[in-house]
């Protein structure tokens, strides 16, 4: 049976779409550029300027991506009952949980033998949808409320040292590459913790009641504005004092540049307060100001937005195929192919071997472009086309 077509929003296509592309930008880096995995781009020790933003711009993806995730189920339940809408996720949130475990994580290592299973953003989106199947039938204000208690309140943790380490632990709350042994031998590599994205997702349905069709243009775009300055006026309160919100504080550095970096440098894995706050605040702005933009620019960027699965699976292949041709033309061979860096069996990827940053960034715009017609031929697609299984793609 073949489900009801849906009206598409594009301002959240085109800020979807707009995070799709940056994303590339880091996933480029790790496979292309030559200083990926040596040193942090984050750590003010050996970073750069443009390689630290490089790096900070892809900050806003989880998040926004996440939230969306979010505010796409609130939409959904416009259209289907409580009932069908909780099967629904129950069923999608599997099957994400299994393209993450199965169909990502040999993207990223190209290793037919899965000595590892990585968990992250996908695994975390499909665990949050499955437990938001049986959320969704609490009243709005306790979802609300509950979203926000976990956004805000996680990062007390961070002060008790027992929570810092163990597996359900770094299942539920810590993340950050936390390295588990399964059966076989296997590794089970935890990156993102599924509970403070479930508190975002959780914001972000309470966030889509604001696109509801009966919800009046210019008091969003009130809401919006409001919420974006409120979230960054409270993120560069709550960092400058340096007590809550993230477990590393600023520090002043050499130069008021790097002092600035320090400040922003917020931690990601798990998402603290403070990230949260400077990416969708700035992300609530940005909504609130290209509502009625329309333009073959903002047109294009919205095409990646209205299939982010697709190009979110089709990007990673392309560019691992592409460090693997590049790896070959550098004068290796199949036999040289690497085993792992950091735990990961980064198939075709030398640490310190690759290219320059501005090579990285060539590189990055030409997969994006070489993508477009194949996320515009399913885009067209899925819009002529109301079957049940594009729901999970």
């Amino acid at each position: 049976m073949d489900s009801p077509a849906r009206t598409r929003i594009t301002s959240l296509d085109l800020l979807r779409g707009l995070v799709m592309i940056v994303m590339a930008l880091d996933h480029t880096r790790d496979y292309i550029h030559a200083d990926a995995f040596i040193n942090d781009p984050l750590d003010l020790n050996t970073t750069s300027a443009i390689l630290f933003f490089t790096r900070w711009i892809t900050h806003f993806c989880a998040p926004v991506f996440v939230f969306l995730a979010g505010t796409s189920v609130y939409l959904q339940g416009l259209r289907k009952s409580r009932e069908e809408l909780g099967i629904f996720l129950f069923k999608r949130g599997l099957w994400l949980m299994f393209v993450e475990l199965v169909i990502i994580t040999f993207a990223w290592t190209f290793d037919i033998s899965y000595s590892v299973f990585i968990m992250q953003v996908i695994w975390a989106i499909g665990i949050s949808m499955f437990l938001m199947g049986a959320i969704i039938r609490l009243p709005f204000t306790a979802i609300l409320v509950s979203g926000l208690v976990i956004v805000f309140g996680h990062n007390v943790f961070d002060s008790i040292e027992a929570t810092h380490s163990g597996f359900w632990w770094d299942l539920m709350r810590n993340g950050s590459f936390a390295f588990h042994e399964i059966s076989g031998g296997r590794q089970l590599v935890i990156v993102y913790p599924f509970l403070p994205w479930l508190g975002v997702m959780m914001a972000g349905f309470c966030f889509g009641k604001l696109y509801a069709p009966s919800f009046d243009p210019a008091r969003r775009k009130r809401l919006l504005v409001n919420l974006g300055i409120g979230s960054i006026l409270l993120f560069a309160i709550v960092r400058y004092l340096n007590v809550y919100g993230d477990p590393t504080p600023w520090t002043a550095q050499a130069n008021p540049l790097f002092t600035f970096l320090s400040f922003i440098n917020t931690h990601k894995y798990p998402p603290s307060l403070l990230f949260l706050l400077v990416t969708l605040g700035s992300s609530f702005l940005f909504l609130a100001f290209v509502e009625k933009g329309n333009n073959k620019i903002t047109q294009a960027i919205s095409v990646y937005g209205r299939v982010p699965f697709l190009y979110y699976v089709v990007h990673l292949y392309v560019l691992h195929a592409l460090s693997m041709i590049l790896f070959l033309s550098r004068g290796h061979s199949f036999g040289e192919v690497t085993s792992e860096i950091f735990g990961i069996p980064f198939r075709f990827v030398v640490a310190g071997e690759g290219y320059s940053l501005g090579v990285t960034y060539l590189v990055w715009i030409a997969v994006v472009v070489a993508l477009y017609p194949l996320c515009k031929l399913f885009s067209e697609y899925k819009k002529k086309n109301a079957r049940w299984w594009l729901s999970y793609l």
